[in-house]
């Protein structure tokens, strides 16, 4: 272990063989097994703790004598995330916020073509259908199977008006993971824009913005972090291309907070925050962020593996048809989603898991399919699954 800022870094490993320390920075495991960190996950100990300080602060000045200072050192901690530099980054969320910046910001041309996936989630297909009003038009994906969007789908979709493709790097549903480098590198090679939904897979799995033009991903998920903070990537040479769409005092270069009759962006990706950001929230995402880097992505992502591993073993022996299991591993994410052909049974088995104190989301695909998603992080336990199939066939 070694220091980091005011926090000492732990090993995955420390963390599961000690369960007073596990239950120190995961509250929620004393209490539940929370098998839901795709949709909103809970907060960890130390984020609380962040939260508490900044808002006891805060109930003197909310914006300190520190205050450009500390938004910056927040930026550098998202932009560690991402491999991206800090002044690359906008800290903005929700996802949609993101999504809806690139969709409005570029100078859309008369049949310019989109290319995205109609059965992601709604925040990264709306977006895109919309453009539809400005003259481009929108390309729909189809995989043979939900969510398993592979480059040579993606490389059969482009023709010469293709000028941005837009997925998720991991299918909320199926829990499919994007190949992003091997697409973004033929697009970029190509000249075409790429924009990439990371929500399902920040804080899960590495992501490296070197060949992506934009990315965006609130923090509730897999970030750990609050509601409403999140990280908005622009790759500069993208900043002329990219107009920002919400104007105000903060990203309009405004000395003495005069309004000047010209407007000039501020050179960085503060560009695309208009106003007051949602700092609280802020500090809480950093706190996570730095508990998830001092941990280890690629350590994260190889513990959920095999936790998704151990878990399809179990439910597959229990009966259950489990989404993606033949997938390779690289395909893999931490989304385990059991496919239920039976809306009642479904419902009931949602249930009954709840009501023996287990948090899974139950969703529908558009065929009308009824799912179990089970999404598990770092610090759940084999022991937890074992514990959530029993309650399943009792």
């Amino acid at each position: 272990m070694h220091k980091h800022g005011d926090h000492v870094d732990l090993s995955i490993d420390h963390i599961l063989a000690d369960q007073v320390l596990r239950h120190r920075l995961f509250p929620v495991t004393r209490q539940r097994i929370f098998l839901a960190h795709a949709g909103v996950a809970p907060l960890p100990g130390p984020t609380v703790d962040a939260l508490k300080h900044e808002a006891d602060r805060a109930s003197f000045a909310q914006e300190g004598a520190n205050f450009m200072e500390e938004v910056e050192s927040i930026r550098r901690v998202a932009a560690r995330l991402i491999n991206a530099t800090s002044d690359e980054v906008a800290l903005l969320g929700p996802t949609s916020l993101g999504l809806n910046m690139v969709a409005n910001g570029i100078d859309w041309k008369q049949d310019d073509e989109v290319v995205f996936y109609p059965d992601d989630y709604p925040a990264n297909v709306y977006p895109w259908q919309a453009l539809a009003q400005k003259g481009a038009r929108a390309i729909p994906l189809q995989p043979e199977r939900p969510g398993e969007i592979t480059p040579d789908l993606v490389l059969k979709a482009l023709t010469p008006r293709t000028r941005l493709v837009a997925l998720a790097s991991c299918h909320f549903l199926s829990g499919f993971r994007l190949d992003y480098e091997g697409i973004a590198e033929e697009l970029n090679r190509r000249g075409v824009l790429f924009c990439l939904d990371a929500i399902q897979s920040l804080g899960a799995t590495t992501i490296d913005v070197r060949h992506i033009d934009f990315l965006a991903a609130d923090s509730h998920k897999w970030m750990l972090g609050p509601l409403g903070a999140g990280i908005f990537y622009v790759k500069r040479k993208n900043f002329d291309l990219l107009r920002p769409t919400l104007l105000g005092s903060w990203n309009i270069h405004s000395p003495g907070y005069v309004a000047q009759p010209e407007i000039v962006f501020e050179n960085s990706a503060r560009r695309y925050e208009p106003g007051s950001l949602n700092l609280l929230a802020l500090y809480g995402m950093k706190a996570s962020l730095e508990l998830i880097l001092g941990l280890g992505v690629k350590q994260i992502e190889a513990r959920l593996l095999d936790l998704r591993s151990h878990a399809e073993d179990k439910l597959l022996s229990a009966g259950y048809r489990v989404m993606g299991y033949a997938n390779r591993r690289s395909q893999k994410s931490g989304i385990i989603t059991l496919a239920i052909g039976n809306p009642e049974e479904a419902v009931a088995h949602a249930r009954k898991l709840r009501d023996n104190r287990v948090d899974i989301s139950l969703r529908q695909a558009r065929s009308g399919l009824y799912c179990l998603r089970l999404s598990p992080h770092f610090y759940n336990t084999e022991a937890e699954i074992e514990d959530v199939v029993k309650i399943l066939l009792s």
